[in-house]
């Protein structure tokens, strides 16, 4: 992928304007304490994984690119979906691992960075009775505020001052990059600087990887890319079971499974990531793979199937049988 300022604005949901976007700090104080602690905890395997739900945004459909109003209509018509007057609603999850006592989370939800209906999954962190100093890995899809942003506490120190930061190489160093970072307009900057201001405590407990290797052990990470350059899924092997957390390969369980070629702005390579999407459906499914992910409907435990030439996903009920 060329990495030129046109694609990454579009990898910002930007187009050609600029984003007139506070400091982090400025974020940090203005930000209310979150939604309620709301969390699932299930066996799978050898594994104890807890999904917590960092809360909800608001995504319109119009902007998935692809999308049409009569298409919407059909997609949604006979399901349980409504679309508000802000879009339709999407969570933003995070996943505790446990493993013969050993504490690994993926991705961190928002903290105090996107408003009062997010930043949840710390409270729901502490509900699970697990402190953040026992988290011995943070393992980070993609740098995206909605992903990353929980690594700090508000002070600004590290959330998780025990955890060792696993990030592609790739995705640290596109974030790191000074030249696309200047070559920005100012105040779409802002995006780069809560990155790296997020990810900063971790430099020196920072693990990078390249291409599909074990991370940590059970974990072994995928390249998912399209949606950042760096973009990951992890792949937990728990004894005889195998469960992958495929971060944002879907936005929106409500629409992508029958359009897998719809694609958001913060898409950075837009037809990569439906590329990458279709693949991941078609191994899903012929695989029966378990899959969840960051914004599928909470938990968002399920398994991908065909639907014609297109796809659904058979979410797993609330009481897990695993």
């Amino acid at each position: 992928m060329t990495l030129s300022r046109r694609t990454l604005l579009k990898s910002l949901g930007l187009g050609g304007a600029s984003l007139a976007l506070p400091s982090f700090g400025m974020m940090a104080q203005a930000a209310p304490s979150g939604p309620a602690p709301v969390l699932h905890q299930f066996r799978f395997g050898d594994a104890t994984i807890t999904a917590l739900l960092d809360g909800h945004l608001a995504i319109p459909s119009a902007i998935f690119t692809g999308s049409d109003p009569a298409k919407v209509a059909e997609t949604l018509a006979g399901s349980f979906y409504r679309e508000g007057g802000q879009g339709l609603e999407i969570p933003v999850n995070g996943y505790l691992v446990e493993r013969g006592g050993q504490y690994t989370l993926i991705d961190t939800g928002t903290a105090q960075l996107m408003g009062p209906d997010l930043g949840g999954l710390m409270a729901a962190l502490t509900a699970t009775g697990v402190a953040p100093e026992q988290i011995t890995t943070v393992l980070l899809t993609h740098m995206h505020p909605d992903h990353a942003g929980g690594l700090i506490a508000p002070d600004g120190s590290a959330a998780f001052p025990n955890a060792e930061l696993v990030v592609a190489e790739t995705e640290w160093g596109f974030w790191y990059d000074d030249a696309i970072m200047a070559s920005v307009d100012e105040g779409s900057r802002g995006f780069f600087q809560m990155a790296r201001d997020a990810v900063a405590p971790y430099a020196e407990r920072r693990k990078p990887f390249t291409g599909e290797v074990e991370v940590a052990p059970g974990f072994t990470a995928m390249p998912l890319p399209g949606h950042t350059p760096g973009h990951s899924g992890f792949m937990l092997d728990a004894g005889d079971a195998q469960l992958l957390f495929w971060g944002d390969v879907v936005h929106s369980t409500a629409l992508q499974f029958k359009n897998p070629e719809w694609t958001i702005p913060f898409d950075a390579d837009q037809p990569l990531a439906a590329q990458t999407r279709k693949a991941m459906f078609d191994r899903a499914a012929a695989d029966q793979l378990l899959v969840t992910g960051m914004h599928l409907d909470f938990p968002g435990l399920g398994r991908v199937e065909r639907d014609g030439a297109a796809y659904a996903f058979d979410q797993a009920p609330w009481q897990f049988g695993l």
